[in-house]
């Protein structure tokens, strides 16, 4: 039977429906876009003998897509996680990015973070189906539609399947040709203050300023900070107030956390819970916490890493891993589960979440060839 060391790789007809889903704008925030790609994603898989499940999982958020080579099966196996939601808005594919080749580098939005990765997934499992091979273990893609905002309605299902499987393969893109083996954990947190309005000339000193105990909240907030262990703090969003001429009676922040390991994650979480307002008439509220657990390298790791070395070595290819990423992915909630995870399968590149997004042309067929062994060789 041929194998994927045997049938060259189509370059140009993987870049054509890694060009196809990009020309489809599917930001989190626009379901309608999201269902589109999966619509596209679903035909893919048409006389490939695998069964397709769909299904609403939440009113804010475009469709989740399982797709299964073995349905039939019992038997622990491989689940693919994949996300189909980006974070540029509709109009920056005819805008700020829109599709184009330069070189080696296609750009679009998503085609780095992450459409380019999820293709190449689905033309290895094509290329094997093409064979008349399923693989040593059965196969299941999961197609997600929230990942960028913190995978809030698909994580259930997520680790759901993840407890019938025996591996987990993350079709996040690499950068500089590095797999990814470990990730910080990520949280998100909302914090509101409540003050008292007043006229800001007539009746200033009446007035509690919302806006001023919250700039002294984004100071402490910052000051979680710490490089030395991994820690990082970050305040991206702020509103408040209601005109220039009123002392302002709200305000809110949002921020964004950053952790190495549990401890960290822990302690960093209860330092934002425990938040007080600095000005006794001004009511703080604070709501949120850890988003996804850190993807911590360890033994189970290392045995699906030495896996796949093996199987690049068979390929010719050299398996190299990089330092711990400051992004999460899907494959955090795995990693944590203990379950042998590898991430950063998808195409090389950079800028992701930028102007200028883009994927290495060159990485489509060594990243296809890896895919493809690691189904036909994991057992």
């Amino acid at each position: 039977m041929p194998s994927f060391l045997d049938t060259p790789v189509d370059r140009e007809a993987i870049l054509e429906q890694i060009r196809r889903i990009t020309a489809i704008e599917s930001p989190t925030s626009h379901p309608a876009g999201v269902n589109r790609v999966l619509d596209v994603i679903a035909s893919w898989f048409d006389g490939t003998g695998t069964r397709l499940e769909r299904s609403k999982i939440d009113d804010r958020f475009g469709d989740i897509l399982r797709v299964r080579s073995d349905p039939a099966s019992d038997v622990p196996g491989i689940l693919v996680l994949s996300h189909v939601d980006t974070v540029h808005p509709v109009g920056t594919l005819g805008g700020a990015l829109p599709f184009r080749i330069d070189g080696d580098k296609a750009f679009g939005p998503g085609i780095y973070d992450m459409k380019g990765g999820l293709v190449l997934a689905i033309a290895a499992f094509q290329r094997l189906a093409r064979t008349g091979s399923r693989g040593a273990l059965p196969i299941t893609f999961m197609f997600t539609p929230d990942e960028e905002v913190g995978s809030v309605a698909s994580r259930p299902h997520i680790e759901a399947e993840a407890r019938r499987s025996r591996y987990v393969l993350v079709t996040e893109p690499k950068h500089g040709g590095t797999v990814v083996t470990s990730r910080k954990g990520t949280g998100r947190f909302l914090i509101e203050a409540h003050g008292r309005p007043s006229h800001s000339g007539a009746a200033h000193a009446e007035g509690r300023s919302a806006i001023r105990a919250m700039a002294k909240v984004i100071l402490e907030v910052e000051g979680f900070t710490d490089y030395e262990r991994g820690i990082t703090t970050n305040v991206g969003l702020i509103s408040g107030g209601t005109g220039v001429n009123v002392v302002p009676e709200y305000c809110r922040i949002n921020a964004d956390m950053r952790v190495c390991d549990e401890a960290a994650a822990r302690e960093t979480e209860a330092r934002f819970m425990a938040l007080k307002s600095p000005d006794p008439g001004v009511e703080l509220r604070v709501s949120g916490g850890v988003t996804r657990p850190p993807f911590e390298r360890g033994a189970h790791v290392d045995l699906l890493l030495d896996k796949a070395a093996a199987v690049a070595r068979e390929l010719g290819l050299r398996l190299v891993t990089g330092a711990r990423n400051g992004g999460g992915s899907d494959g955090n909630f795995t990693a944590a589960m203990g379950l042998p995870t590898l991430d950063g399968l998808g195409v090389d590149g950079d800028g992701a979440h930028t102007h200028e997004e883009h994927m290495l042309i060159s990485s489509i067929e060594p990243g296809t060839r890896l895919m493809q062994g690691l189904f036909e060789r994991l057992r």
